[in-house]
């Protein structure tokens, strides 16, 4: 049985998303512990912790942090994988930019901002946190308001977690993956006359 403590372990916030369970898939392929953060349950992962759904950050953050700790109790993971996150457009001008605005912040921001924190209690000397960006938000992005600030705020948030003093483990690295388009069946049915091809697949981001 000594194998089976030694087994990897790995957090994956938004693991019932097309990216996130790709990413559940993976790990439990290669014999990790995997536990999924999500709205709702993955059966394919050891374990599931599932986010209430409030408009209050605080609520939601408090909620995640005790089950998370509930869940390890004293264990450390290799990783935490942040690969919620999701996509609405609109101008400044756009009658939905507060309402678009508002879900980008809780999918990303809320999310890399929960994952953070977790990495500074849970991750092992050494270990790697992984949010998700986007190269979109290297520059302005005028028809996309809501989402280019939300992905900026997790740029931001990746660099002060690299600085001295941020809070996370020795030894351990902050990563952001800056995505163009996925090649997730929710990306075909709104964009269903783009080229696919030039699209990242979900396999290619899990390795």
């Amino acid at each position: 049985m000594a194998a089976a403590a030694e087994a990897r372990r790995v957090l994956v916030y938004g693991g019932r998303g097309a990216l996130g369970a790709k990413c559940v898939q993976y790990f439990r392929a290669k014999h990790w512990w995997v536990a999924s953060i999500d709205l709702a349950e993955n059966e394919e992962a050891n374990a599931s912790v599932v986010v209430k759904m409030t408009d209050s950050f605080t609520e939601q953050a408090d909620q995640v942090t005790a089950d998370v700790e509930k869940l390890l109790g004293e264990q450390k993971v290799d990783a935490i994988l942040c690969v919620a996150g999701g996509w609405a457009g609109g101008s400044a001008k756009a009658k939905s930019l507060y309402k678009n605005s508002d879900l980008m912040w809780k999918q990303s921001v809320w999310t890399s901002t929960i994952s953070s924190h977790l990495a500074t209690k849970h991750l092992k000397e050494g270990g790697l946190l992984t949010l998700t960006g986007a190269k979109a938000a290297l520059a302005g992005t005028p028809g996309m308001v809501g989402y280019g600030m939300a992905k900026g705020a997790v740029h931001q948030l990746c660099q002060s977690l690299a600085g001295a003093n941020s809070g996370l483990p020795s030894g351990s690295a902050a990563l952001a993956i800056l995505p163009v388009t996925l090649d997730t069946p929710m990306n075909r049915k709104s964009m269903s006359d783009a080229d696919f091809s030039s699209w990242t697949p979900l396999e290619f981001l899990a390795e």
